[in-house]
């Protein structure tokens, strides 16, 4: 697929020729802070040496003060606390977090996870006929409830109160709620908007802390828990949240929790330790890093809610016995397998649906349904099919006499907004910028793919259907070696909004040494191996991998020009460390 190279801006002049004396670094580096918004020492410091001391006072967000009373008093009268999620990764995260601060508070507690399938996302009248006739007073809703405005009132009508922790967009009605944490609510002062429903549980169990006088150690624990939504929710990775994943990731990767450390070892990131120690906890092949959680760990969590109950989960996450971690994460992983094969099922339907219908081809969106997809991968295959066609896309399937089912959105659309404006023909919906959920009756499936289509044929501009590569900056293979990259890598952890930098380089050969490696039964979509050079500038070789472009071989084989754009990265084989060039695309030279 063709793939649009954007080159970011260069800093301002002087303030990177500042930071790189300052910090004695080369330019290079000076410029890629200067582009994150770092332009003198301290701002440099705080970015590669995060503190727990830099994050935001919890209080600064609206409600917190009546939350914390809430719970403060629920807690003196023994009340009975159930602690409500959504069945993904971060609504899971987020129930496991607060759940066990309180458990650990002696709270007459329980959390409730709602069936994807009977009760849908979010707040459910389930839910709440289950709180009351459990006696529950008190119910804490993480990563969900923004919008619950009929369902909490439903709640009060029973004398139970909610507690709201969300990170959603609200709308234009807050639900009557004791409180409601969303940094996104209008009337909320708070500095950072962009938690994910997790950090909005962090968030809570930090002013508890600081209102009740418990030492910020206490919280340590659960850092785990956060970064692991972080990762899989696709929050951007700035303010709060870079402070919050890079003491995760230090959590993760020394002591993670047992049922992570369980769930790492039948995803073979752990290997056994030696046969003489007395037990099979595995020990860490390499430093793991956001990837790990979004592609490992993340998956394996979400497999349970998409296709049994999101409360296995939950009990995997708060598990303290790592022998019985052991066995909920091989269940888990077993969900997940299954979810594999669903998923990829459901995904080749889809595409051979789009290359039957030739109207496809002059559309701006992919709208297609299926009633007998499995509702837990419609998500999966909508990302998958924006992938392949790079549209505003939503893929449906039938549920509880509803279609139901997942959007997701290219680069600079904002598909949230867009199902907004179909919204007069929507059951339910809610999201994000770049993924949204939304149901429907059965009879407005053709009005809403129509109107769909229009509005975003609309509002779109064309060339966000292009693929785009933001590249940071053009250099000279001369510029990489291992100090440059020894710093490069502190500039992790990698995700939204402080993405691994992206390099170009223009006018490259191959050394002699190109081939294809992989298997694949398309020659053209297996990987290149190769050592790329300037021409003139031959002692500067980098070796290289490019996955699935082996389209481009002959070309660099007869030793034409081209420029590729690429993350530098370390390799390891067979126990030596080299740096390597992995090729995110290539432009041959005409």
């Amino acid at each position: 697929m063709l793939k649009r190279w954007v080159v970011k801006e260069y800093g301002e002049n002087e303030a990177v020729t500042k930071l790189s004396r300052e910090l004695g670094i080369d330019s290079v580096l000076a410029n890629l802070l200067v582009q994150r918004g770092i332009t003198d020492f301290n701002g440099a410091k705080r970015f590669f040496r995060p503190e727990l001391s830099h994050l935001h006072d919890p209080f600064l967000m609206k409600d917190m003060d009546k939350a914390i009373d809430r719970i403060h008093r629920a807690l003196e009268t023994k009340e009975k606390i159930l602690v409500y999620g959504d069945y993904d990764v971060d609504g899971t995260t987020a129930v496991a977090l607060v759940y066990s601060f309180l458990k650990d508070l002696n709270a007459n507690i329980d959390f409730y996870i709602p069936d994807r399938y009977a009760e849908g996302y979010g707040v459910s009248y389930m839910g709440i006929d289950y709180a009351c006739a459990h006696n529950y007073s008190l119910v804490i809703a993480l990563d969900c409830g923004i919008k619950a405005i009929e369902k909490i009132s439903y709640a009060r009508s029973f004398g139970i109160d909610f507690i709201i922790g969300d990170h959603h967009r609200p709308g234009d009605t807050l639900p009557d709620a004791v409180a409601v944490l969303d940094a996104k609510r209008a009337d909320c002062a708070y500095p950072y908007k962009e938690l994910s429903g997790c950090g909005v549980g962090f968030k809570l169990i930090q002013a508890y802390c600081q209102q009740y006088n418990m030492p910020f150690e206490r919280l340590h624990p659960y850092l785990d828990l956060v970064v692991v939504s972080i990762a899989a929710d696709i929050v951007p990775i700035t303010g709060e949240n870079r402070i919050l994943a890079y003491f995760g990731l230090k959590k993760i990767n020394s002591n993670p929790r047992p049922g992570l450390e369980a769930i790492l070892q039948v995803s073979n990131v752990l290997r056994r330790k030696p046969p003489d120690i007395n037990d099979d906890r595995g020990v860490f092949t390499r430093e793991l890093t956001i990837s790990d959680l979004v592609f490992v760990v993340g998956p394996r969590i979400n497999a349970a809610g998409r296709l049994e109950s999101g409360r296995n989960s939950v009990e995997l996450l708060i598990s303290t016995s790592y022998e019985e971690a052991k066995v909920l994460a091989s269940a888990i992983n077993d969900i997940n397998n299954e979810r594999r094969h669903l998923d990829n099922q459901a995904t080749t339907e889809a595409l051979e649906m789009i290359l039957a219908d030739p109207t496809y081809a002059s559309k701006k969106t992919t709208v297609v349904y299926n009633p007998e997809w499995h509702k837990g991968v419609v998500g999966i295959v909508a990302s998958r099919l924006t992938d392949n066609y790079y549209r505003p896309t939503v893929v449906l399937t039938k549920s509880n006499g509803l279609i139901t089912g997942s959007a997701r959105s290219v680069k600079n659309f904002d598909v949230y907004d867009a199902i907004d404006a179909c919204s007069d023909l929507l059951e339910h919906f809610g999201g994000h910028t770049y993924a949204a959920g939304l149901s429907m009756k059965e009879e407005n499936l053709e009005a809403f793919t129509k109107k769909f289509e229009r509005i975003v044929d609309e509002s779109i501009d064309m060339s966000m259907l292009v693929p785009e590569i933001e590249v940071d900056m053009e250099i000279r293979l001369s510029t990489i070696n291992t100090r440059f990259y020894r710093i490069l890598k502190q500039f992790a952890p990698f995700g939204p909004g402080n993405m691994s930098p992206v390099f170009l380089t223009n006018g490259l050969v191959d050394t002699g040494v190109v081939r294809l490696v992989g298997k694949n039964e398309d020659p053209l979509r297996n990987h290149l191996k190769l050592t790329v050079i300037h021409p003139d500038e031959s002692s500067y070789p980098q070796p290289a991998i490019a996955f699935q472009q082996g389209e481009y071989y002959s070309k660099i084989a007869e030793g034409q020009l081209f420029s590729i754009v690429y993350h530098v990265e370390q390799n390891e084989w067979n126990g030596t460390t080299t740096l390597q060039l992995n090729i995110k695309d290539i432009k041959i030279i005409p």
